[in-house]
């Protein structure tokens, strides 16, 4: 809970406030969103080989391995003295970037065999990130009155605490080891996720999401400094309008509203709505508008997360849930290092075009719900 919580409260610190320290670097509206490109693409390229090694050598090494690699890359990031110098902090941070995926695994060992304490856990890690996404922006926006460098060497510090605790208390949470020879592939999980499989249209759905999932993180606060004038202690206020819906959805909502009332299909169904609603209301540049956006946006992330991971744990294979888990976070981190550059490059040409192209991929996405339910 304590390495989930660390990891996002850096992901929420960064995020409103990346592009005002970037500025100061003379990076363009590009760069900044090929930087989060950097980024994901390294952790694409790990998070499938952490996944599976986790469930050959178990999650606490692993674990491990992710949350100091995570100071080390905040402590370069904060000190950088150029561009370069940027890039190889949030590289080095991608190439472990295993925190909140072991983690998920971690809490899905020690669950019973049954979907309820499964789910309450999900939804538990769920809860987790977004306190530390109501926090983080909060301390990122505090902190960056200080200088625009400081809040990441405060993430950086407080990774490197998780990390020493970690070694000292954390216990092993995964005993029945995968004993298959491991291969590393990278493309493999994802080319895995479209063949033909009782977990193949999960994964694209769940691909599609992450597309406008990514396209929110990555222009948001420079949407905001540009549509509204917002400063970085105002993105990150908003961030955390954002971390309180999220929270409040998975910590009260979760069990007591949306899995009573719906199915899993039909929260499917809805989720993916409300990111198409979210965004195209956002995209009006119409501040009021702006603000209703947020509630859309939170909740879908909220819900859809714990639905999709939960789907994907009933069908897999008992043996192999870190690496399913691990191709979850595969298909996200690969729209992470695609998705920033198309749009930081719609965002130039029309600062509203990002949200209404994440819109289009959702809708996609609802079109194969729907005929799969019928």
């Amino acid at each position: 809970m304590a390495t989930v919580f660390v990891d996002v409260l850096g992901f929420g610190i960064v995020i409103p406030i990346l592009p005002f320290y970037l500025m100061e670097f003379g990076a363009s509206a590009f760069t900044i969103t090929v930087l989060f490109s950097a980024f994901s693409l390294c952790a694409f390229l790990s998070a499938p080989l952490l996944g599976a090694v986790s469930d050959r050598i178990g999650r606490r090494p692993v674990l491990l391995l992710s949350i100091f690699s995570t100071s080390i890359g905040w402590f370069v990031f904060a000190s950088a003295i150029s561009i370069p110098f940027l890039f190889i902090g949030r590289m080095i941070d991608g190439l472990a970037a295993g925190n909140f995926t072991t983690a998920q695994s971690y809490l899905v060992d020690i669950s019973r065999n049954d979907e309820k304490e499964r789910v309450k856990n999900l939804g538990i890690i769920g809860a987790t990130f977004g306190i530390g996404f109501i926090l983080g922006p909060m301390v990122g926006g505090i902190l960056s009155t200080v200088s625009h460098a400081f809040p990441f060497y405060f993430a950086g510090a407080m990774a490197l605490v998780n990390g020493i605790s970690a070694f000292f208390f954390l216990e092993e949470s995964h005993t029945v080891r995968n004993t298959q020879s491991l291969r590393y592939n990278p493309i493999a999980p994802i080319l895995r996720a479209f063949r033909p499989s009782p977990l193949r249209e999960i994964y694209i759905k769940w691909f599609l999401f992450s597309l406008a999932f990514v396209v929110v993180h990555t222009i948001f606060a420079l949407f905001a400094k540009r549509a509204f004038g917002f400063t970085a202690v105002q993105t990150g206020s908003i961030f955390t309008v954002v971390g309180v819906v999220i929270a409040l959805n998975q910590v009260l909502l979760l069990n007591t509203f949306w899995k009573k009332q719906f199915s899993d299909h039909q929260l499917e169904l809805i989720m993916l709505s409300f990111v198409v609603i979210g965004l195209l209301l956002a995209s009006t540049q119409y501040l009021a508008l702006f603000f209703i956006a947020l509630p859309f946006i939170g909740t879908s992330q909220a819900i859809y997360r714990v639905v999709v991971s939960n789907q994907a744990i009933l069908k897999a294979d008992p043996l192999m849930k870190g690496e399913v888990l691990g191709t979850i976070a595969s298909m996200m981190t690969v729209s992470m290092a695609i998705t920033p550059i198309a749009a930081g490059s719609l965002f130039e040409m029309n600062i509203s075009y990002p949200f209404i192209a994440g819109a289009a991929v959702v809708i996609v996405a609802i079109i194969l719900s729907y005929k799969n339910s019928t």
